[in-house]
């Protein structure tokens, strides 16, 4: 994969690879073999879906197209002539897999920052190398795999240090020495649905944000004098007392990776498994080492062949799970952590249902495992964003509470048909561990942050075109709307817009993202919005960084990253990368870079691959280049720089897209803040509607140009007003 290191100002951009194939002739090189490739995938998935041969095709060709893009345009030592054509002719491999992704939408995924590369990817992008002339790169060879945990899975491996530690631990048995005495419960809630009331409790809000804390006797610590503050030692010493449960949704930046070790060891829930993206697994070994360091830490890569068995702690990432997941719920594990926990709100997911398969594992062998999920952000778009954590933890199952939090409900003497049930079964599910300090609660030395919007108007042709798009969408809206209507047999109630068929528009639209011959989707129109905000974006950056010092750049897609560093290039800033297809080496050296190197002023960081899991306080200035489709991945986003440690007000800069669907989405967004509010800190800000934010931003688009004088669209409807 392609790897970017720091770049200072001035620097060259030309790689050995690079200068051993400077030219790419019509016949011959790398890009006459993707064209072959990609229209041999692209006639074969005229009938329906792209097969999975196809899709690990697809998603081959998309990698080395970037790859190819990148050389031809960093080659100094081509004319311009060549250079402008095998450009032209990467524009053309681009459009077929754009005309396909519009075809089928699940292609999409493959194409995100952060997808993972399977071993048969990489297999079959090293055979398209060969063929272009180009040296492979090094595949890893897979350990030998028992036959036993292969059952049900071709994919999952058995690492040979696991394999060790097992013959070494030939009686490993069960651990059901501290079962606790159960009473029957046969009480007045057996035959109610208990789950739905359940979720609906943290909507309605309440007095209990956090369950009782005990006061710590003392501080634990790591080497190097490191102590943790006074809210991370609560938890600690509730894993003391014997609690074993805990969903950490403690603000972002108020250190949860240090609570859940050191709870880990407070628990002696050793050995421990802790599951987190995959970009921040290296920081969890950084963070192991510092505060539990007679804990030997071991990290989980591809198939394992580098694993210590006979580790304490052994961190492996959710991409990778299914593969392990066999031998990972057999391993005698007294304890798992969750990062990221709500990764797993989707129960339907194969992340989910692995991490749920792993942690039950446990809980039958060990009946009193430490299980941690932590999360800033625990809720996403809707209150039962809960219900797959809730199961890891062991507070319900797929259809009812279980035992602990069914006793505690009966205890209440309470059915949701009575009054205040609602709040007394919101407390009940806190107290089996629901953790969340806010920071202004407990690190008021954290100082204050704010979002601050910075519109910019788009007048060039980026912006005609996107206003046409935006007017397309519209179009195609309206047209459903007025067809679905006159389809109608009986007249409508009420006169006016019809928002129940509004909404109907809007589903239908989103579930076939705009399969449209003629114009985009919604997802189209903001990428092209940020494309086109992307120079200006860097432009605010390097000024910032030339005026306060660093500044840390967030972008959804890689073209508008490309963009934003093309720009800093040219402006003389140096800066760094943080992508999800770099290696955990450039990963970290990129990081050193911006945190310790007085001329990397920037750092260009990926939503996906960089908004979790890393400190880059050095920095209180963040700019937004684009906007997410949730509130959550913005907060985890300005909250890499808004956590213990910084010691200056934090600003973001979110740069708006005037006179578009941009600004309907930032409102959007704001909107969606409150809902983790109202669930988990009692707020009486209204939750609005579950409903995600790509759907309402549909219906505002609809409703809007229903409710304009006209249908004429000789202007976006929302410059319309």
């Amino acid at each position: 994969m392609a790897q970017r290191a720091p770049r200072r100002a001035g620097a060259q951009r030309t790689t050995q690879r690079d200068r051993q194939h400077p030219r790419a002739r019509d016949t011959e090189g790398i890009i006459p073999i993707l064209a072959k490739t990609i229209r041999q995938v692209e006639a074969a998935g005229r009938g329906g879906k792209v097969k999975p041969n196809g899709r690990t095709a697809y998603q081959v060709v998309a990698l080395l197209m970037r790859e190819e893009r990148a050389r031809v345009k960093a080659d100094t030592t081509i004319i311009e002539a060549e250079r402008a054509a095998g450009l032209t002719r990467l524009d053309g491999i681009a459009t077929i897999l754009a005309k396909m992704a519009a075809r089928d939408t699940s292609l999409l995924a493959l194409l995100a920052d952060g997808a993972v590369v399977p071993s048969h990817a990489v297999s079959l992008k090293n055979d398209l190398l060969r063929a272009g002339g180009r040296e492979p790169e090094p595949e890893a060879e897979p350990e030998p795999q028992a036959p036993a945990e292969l059952a049900g899975s071709s994919r999952r491996v058995v690492p040979q240090t696991v394999i060790a530690r097992q013959l070494a631990n030939p009686f490993l048995a069960p651990d059901f020495s501290s079962v606790p005495a159960r009473r029957p419960i046969t009480g007045r809630l057996s035959d109610w649905e208990l789950l739905n009331p359940l979720f609906r409790a943290f909507e309605y809000g309440g007095d209990a944000t956090c369950m009782p804390l005990p006061e710590p006797s003392h501080s634990p610590h790591g080497i190097r004098g490191l102590e943790l503050m006074h809210h991370q030692a609560q938890v600690v010493a509730a894993a003391a007392n014997g609690h074993r449960t805990f969903l950490l949704a403690d603000e972002p930046g108020l250190g949860k990776t240090a609570q859940a070790l050191l709870a880990a060891d407070a628990a002696n829930a050793f050995p421990l498994l802790v599951v987190v993206p995959n970009v921040v697994k290296a920081n969890w070994a950084h963070e192991a080492e510092l505060w539990t360091p007679r804990r030997a830490a071991t990290v989980v890569h591809g198939d394992g062949e580098k694993l210590d068995g006979f580790a304490d702690i052994v961190i492996v990432n959710y991409e990778i799970l299914d593969r392990h997941a066999g031998w990972l719920g057999n391993h005698g594990f007294r304890g798992m952590v969750v990062d990221e926990a709500h990764f797993i709100k989707n129960k339907s997911s194969q992340r989910s249902q692995h991490v749920l398969e792993v942690s039950e594992k446990i809980r039958e062998r060990t009946s009193n495992a430490l299980f941690m999920a932590l999360t800033g952000t625990p809720l996403i778009n809707d209150i039962e964003d809960f219900r797959a954590i809730w199961q890891f933890l062991g507070w319900i199952d797929a259809k009812k509470p279980r035992h602990a939090l069914m006793a505690a409900l009966e205890d209440t003497r309470l059915t949701p048909a009575d009054p205040g049930f609602y709040g007394a079964a919101r407390t009940s599910v806190i107290d089996l561990g629901i953790v969340r300090r806010r920071k202004v609660d407990v690190a008021s030395d954290i100082p204050a942050r704010r979002v601050a919007d910075l519109p910019v108007e788009l007048d060039d042709e980026a912006g005609r075109s996107i206003r046409a798009a935006e007017q397309e969408l519209t179009r195609r809206l309206v047209a459903r709307y007025e067809s679905a209507l006159a389809a109608r047999k009986t007249p409508p109630v009420t006169l006016g817009v019809d928002h129940d068929l509004v909404r109907k528009v809007a589903e239908w639209e989103r579930k076939n993202n705009g399969a449209s011959k003629t114009g985009g989707n919604v997802f189209t129109v903001m990428r092209k919005i940020g494309q086109a905000k992307a120079g200006l974006a860097a432009d605010y950056a390097g000024q910032l960084a030339r005026s306060v010092g660093k500044v840390v750049l967030f972008a959804k897609h890689i073209d508008v990253m490309d963009v934003a560093e093309q720009t800093f290039a040219k402006r003389g800033i140096g800066y760094a990368s943080i992508r999800g297809d770099q290696t955990p080496k450039v990963r970290k050296a990129n990081i050193e870079a911006f945190l310790t190197d007085p001329e990397i002023s920037v750092v260009v960081c990926s939503l996906t691959a960089a908004g979790v899991g890393l400190n880059l306080q050095v920095a209180s200035n963040v700019v937004l280049a684009e906007l997410s489709w949730t509130s959550a991945e913005q907060t985890q986003a300005i909250d890499r720089v808004h956590r213990i440690g910084q010691t200056e007000p934090v600003t973001a800069w979110r740069i708006i897209a005037a006179q578009t669907i941009d600004s309907r989405l930032a409102e959007l967004i704001d909107d969606k803040a409150g809902l983790a509010a109202r669930a988990l800190d009692g707020s009486d800000e209204e939750v609005g509607s579950s409903a995600d934010v790509q759907l309402e931003a549909l219906m505002s688009l609809l409703t809007e140009a229903l409710q304009a004088p006209d249908y004429g669209f000789n202007e976006s409807p929302l410059a319309a007003n």
